[in-house]
């Protein structure tokens, strides 16, 4: 009898227990969301990131805060939400660097299990960059200075391992070529860097953009399978003769365990704010336009990344020693 009456006590907790994350879904959120994202305050992905959260604030009935956590490549967010509780209300940006992190790093966490995969939203279009009076005055000038002073050309980029370093070693990689790398948290120091004469190149998504239209930079070439609009007179890497296309989505994640209904409430606020006009133009400004994957199609996106940039890493020589 007391067997008995243990089993329905155990019967009526496990009914309760999803009423009660039920109702904690349905709640969600009753205070502000911190949204922590990967580069400083005052580059594209703060300015870009700021708007979708103001929208999403407004949809969602509390705040969406920005708090920026650069440096580490870009990874510092995704680390953040392992010591974060599944609660909906920290998440985080998650860029491409994440997945390339346990390859080059020792991590007690796994990039694709460990995350809560909301949407991904966006994407960075990259170039490179010189000083408007720059002797570089086109990529040919800037391989030639290269293989005549090997090690001395310096270019910047957003972090050791983001997508701007490893796309021009590899670049450099193809064409024989021995670049000086200087790392910086993100595009503000960077652009900043190279703005006072101390880098010769950077490596950067269009946050330099601006400066390109103030007449301070030029673009030597711009990485994605077609010129882009803002910059029609600069080729592609494909056009130099370099089989290179390079794109960067990032999105939105939270910890692990989340409940799936705080994490399609989520979803649900975010994709109808990157649907507002004022992200879009946020974007348009930095060349760059909305991405949406599902949360189902962002998880499997995290999954074949994985795969892909363990290769990467491995093809460029910087996976960390076994």
């Amino acid at each position: 009898m007391q067997r008995r009456r243990q089993i329905i006590q155990w019967g009526a907790a496990a009914a309760v227990a999803p009423a009660t994350l039920l109702a904690r879904a349905q709640s969600f959120p009753a205070k502000p969301i911190k949204l922590v994202i990967a580069f400083p305050a005052g580059g594209p992905t703060d300015i870009t990131m700021r708007s979708l959260a103001d929208n999403a604030g407004k949809i969602l009935g509390q705040p969406v805060i920005v708090e920026n956590k650069p440096g580490a490549g870009g990874t510092l967010p995704a680390q953040q939400l392992q010591g974060s509780a599944a609660d909906g209300y920290t998440i985080a940006q998650i860029p491409l660097g994440v997945f390339r992190l346990p390859y080059t790093t020792k991590i007690s966490w796994d990039p694709v299990k460990d995350i809560s995969y909301v949407l991904n939203v966006t994407g960075y279009a990259f170039g490179l960059v010189v000083p408007a009076d720059s002797q570089l005055k086109t990529w040919t000038h800037f391989v030639a200075w290269a293989k005549a002073n090997p090690g001395k050309l310096s270019y910047g980029s957003t972090g050791t391992m983001t997508s701007p370093h490893l796309t021009m070693e590899l670049i450099a990689q193809q064409l024989g070529l021995e670049l000086l790398h200087v790392p910086y948290k993100g595009s503000a120091d960077l652009m900043q860097s190279i703005l006072g004469g101390q880098i010769m190149a950077a490596a950067d998504s269009t946050g330099f953009a601006p400066q390109v239209e103030a007449g301070k930079l030029r673009v030597l070439n711009t990485w994605g399978a077609e010129r882009l609009a803002k910059f029609p007179d600069a080729p592609t890497l494909k056009e130099l003769g370099l089989n290179l296309v390079q794109n960067s989505p990032f999105g939105i994640g939270a910890p692990k365990g989340t409940p799936d209904a705080m994490v399609k409430r989520l979803h649900d606020a975010f994709k109808k704010a990157m649907e507002q006009e004022s992200y879009r133009t946020a974007l348009a400004r930095y060349d760059m336009v909305p991405m949406y994957m599902s949360t189902s199609a962002y998880q499997k996106f995290a999954q074949d990344t994985f795969a892909r940039e363990k290769a990467l890493v491995e093809k460029l020589g910087l996976a960390k020693p076994s």
